[in-house]
């Protein structure tokens, strides 16, 4: 609890704006193109981000133009989340949202269309990056620069993708 308190804290004294945001293109991607902003659950409003660049990706990309966003979200994102957290003197600032954008787009691949399975899928990837089960917080801890802001949010995805297909084979084993 002492390290989410100190987290709130730290990201407190160093809150981003509107023009800390404008001011750098990697402060707008990293921040969510605003969603970061928010001072309610940023991570959870940069979350939500992912769900129309996906419904996007749906009608317009193929397999092959949902892995390019992925990795470009992942790879550009990073970069963009190295810079912010640079210049907000906190590395893996609560403001810093790209990072849940990057993995949930992952999550997003594999659950597919069906909006029970994005909510669901939602629900989970939240509680994961939350509450961040082992190794994840480790992971958070351990790694440092953009694979560090990156890498926890994509084994929470991994963690919501396990869990959501166990869920899924359940449900047709059990449901007519």
């Amino acid at each position: 609890m002492r390290f989410v308190r100190d987290a709130i804290r730290s990201d407190a004294m160093n809150a981003p704006s509107l023009a800390f945001m404008v001011r750098h293109p990697a402060h707008l991607i990293a921040l969510g193109f605003g969603a970061g902003l928010s001072p309610v659950a940023p991570g959870t409003i940069g979350t939500l981000v992912a769900f129309p660049i996906a419904w996007f990706l749906d009608s317009h990309a193929g397999t092959a133009g949902w892995l390019i966003a992925i990795f470009a979200f992942a790879l550009v994102g990073g970069w963009c989340a190295q810079i912010t957290g640079r210049d907000l003197r906190v590395a893996d600032h609560g403001a810093i949202v790209v990072d849940e954008i990057a993995a949930f787009l992952f999550v997003l691949f594999f659950a597919g269309a069906d909006a029970v399975r994005q909510i669901a899928a939602f629900v989970l990837f939240r509680i994961f990056d939350v509450v961040k089960p082992p190794p994840i917080r480790q992971i958070d801890r351990a790694t440092h620069g953009a694979l560090g802001v990156m890498g926890d949010d994509f084994v929470a995805a991994c963690y919501t993708l396990v869990v959501l297909a166990i869920a899924t084979r359940l449900y047709e084993a059990f449901v007519p």
